[in-house]
């Protein structure tokens, strides 16, 4: 699910903006957000910490914004097109993130709003990339609250939104803007219908992760890697990630992260009992083949550094899934592995998961649809006069797909190399500035050297750490919409 470039363009075209719309529906963001911070409030009064005044004063600044933004800018039509779609996205999520940091600066746990600014991004954008030093000196509200912006970002926040509002057909363009991959469809005729089939199963695979890690971690360690695991997140509650869990618990999260890394649609179609439409996945066929042979390289470059094959075996493929779903957990510092692991790893950070997943990166279905266009077109260089297309899932993909995801794939690279070069006037490796770059476009969380998974971006200036949020909010959308809303002539009037 995705945006194709045509759509952006055209949402440029459109003459006039309804600014109601755009503040109103923002508005209904902030006041879902009021209401979600009453899980961290509890869980700190449950605790008898202090953080509890400052959890309930975010949700008093975020009722008040929301509840002014709502009645002030009723809209006086409810229709909307590309253009408004794009910039609700881009300007709630933006909001989401700035009110959501309240909490962490309000209670001087994390002192500079900066920080508690990138931390959030992080959060809700699925990158679990942290500024933290000391995480476990956190109170047990706000890690509570640092996590659960994975689960709700995870899926999207204006999802849930089109969920539980009356929205018509036309919040559509919400879908298309916030939900990853180059293809956007409905699961059901009615838009509101298919995000409440979206988190009918998001809340199914959380509960029964819930379930299994009680087996082996108390209730609260196992809400918290809960959503951090199904939401692709990863932040930790231990200094070690996953490290000082069991086996069973490592194992656990190893399957759950591979299968929140697989396109939702294939849950609701396995549900419907249509087994054969889900084993025609190319692109799950490919992901769990990339998996599959990753796992199996690293594993025997791994034969010097840890003692037994199975130990071997359990490191990669946790690592493989962790960096694959840019999940961003750690059973161990792959800052220390051999060259050749650390590459595939490094790899894996740009590919990312399933298109319709949790997951971040370029998505695995463009990257299949990439190469299967050179070859094409290196076909075409042999045999001019033969007419090939490009299939997926068995299907011949139409020119404006292929058009899309080629423009995406180049405004991708132009992303990532900007955003390198003006991260490279800070005093690290290249190595480092370059996979914090990757790691924050692709929501993947730990890279290499200094934000390694024993590290963090505690040291990066005020100015990085707002480039790398930047970063993290364009990869998590996918680009346009953030593009669309910085465009002068968006906003400009006709």
């Amino acid at each position: 699910m995705g945006l194709p470039a045509y759509a952006f363009w055209q949402a440029l075209r459109i003459k006039t903006m309804n600014y109601r719309i755009i503040f109103h529906t923002t508005g209904k963001v902030l006041l879902a957000e009021a209401g979600l911070l009453a899980l961290p409030l509890l869980v700190s009064v449950l605790y008898h910490e202090r953080c509890a005044w400052a959890v309930l004063a975010s949700m008093a600044a975020a009722a008040v914004i929301g509840g002014l933004l709502t009645l002030l800018a009723r809209p006086r039509r409810h229709t909307f097109f590309n253009r408004e779609g794009y910039i609700i996205v881009a300007l709630a999520w933006v909001l989401l993130s700035a009110v959501g940091a309240l909490p962490f600066w309000f209670s001087r746990e994390i002192p500079s709003y900066a920080d508690a600014f990138f931390e959030t991004v992080s959060g809700f954008t699925t990158t679990g990339a942290s500024i933290l030093t000391d995480v476990e000196a956190m109170s047990h509200g706000l890690l509570f609250w640092r996590s659960f912006t994975h689960w709700v970002g995870g899926m999207g926040v204006l999802v849930f939104i089109t969920m539980i509002s009356g929205s018509s057909d036309r919040s559509m363009n919400i879908l298309k803007a916030e939900m990853p991959g180059p293809v956007v469809g409905k699961l059901t005729p009615r838009t509101r219908d298919t995000a409440r089939v979206l988190y009918l199963l998001y809340f199914l695979i959380t509960a029964v992760l819930v379930g299994m890690l009680l087996g082996g971690m108390p209730l609260f360690d196992s809400l918290v890697h809960a959503f951090g695991t199904v939401g692709t997140g990863g932040f930790g509650i231990k200094a070690d990630s996953i490290a000082s869990y069991s086996p069973y618990i490592q194992g656990v999260i190893t399957v759950f992260m591979i299968l929140c890394g697989i396109n939702f649609n294939l849950y609701y179609l396995l549900l419907l009992r249509q087994w054969r439409s889900v084993l025609r996945s190319d692109e799950l066929w490919t992901y769990l083949g990339l998996v599959v042979v990753a796992t199996g390289v690293i594993t025997l470059d791994l034969r010097g550094v840890y003692g037994g094959l199975d130990t071997c075996l359990r490191q990669a493929v946790f690592q493989v899934g962790s960096v694959i779903t840019t999940t961003g957990y750690a059973t161990a510092d792959f800052n220390v592995w051999p060259g050749l692991s650390r590459a595939i790893l490094f790899a894996l950070m740009f590919i990312g998961g399933c298109a319709g997943s949790t997951a971040g990166g370029l998505k695995v279905s463009r990257a299949m649809i990439l190469l299967r266009t050179i070859r094409r077109e290196i076909n075409r260089l042999v045999h001019p006069r033969r007419v090939t297309a490009v299939r997926c899932d068995g299907k011949a993909l139409g020119s404006e797909v292929q058009r899309g995801v080629s423009i995406y794939f180049a405004l991708y690279c132009l992303c990532i190399l900007v955003a390198f070069l003006c991260l490279s006037g800070e005093p690290f490796t290249l190595e480092t500035n370059l996979s914090a770059v990757v790691s924050c476009f692709n929501n993947v969380g730990p890279g290499l050297g200094a934000v390694g998974p024993a590290g963090s971006y505690a040291d990066y200036s005020v100015l990085s750490k707002l480039l790398l949020s930047m970063a993290m909010l364009m990869g998590r959308l996918e680009i346009y919409p953030m593009l669309v809303a910085l465009s002068p002539s968006v906003w400009r009037k006709d």
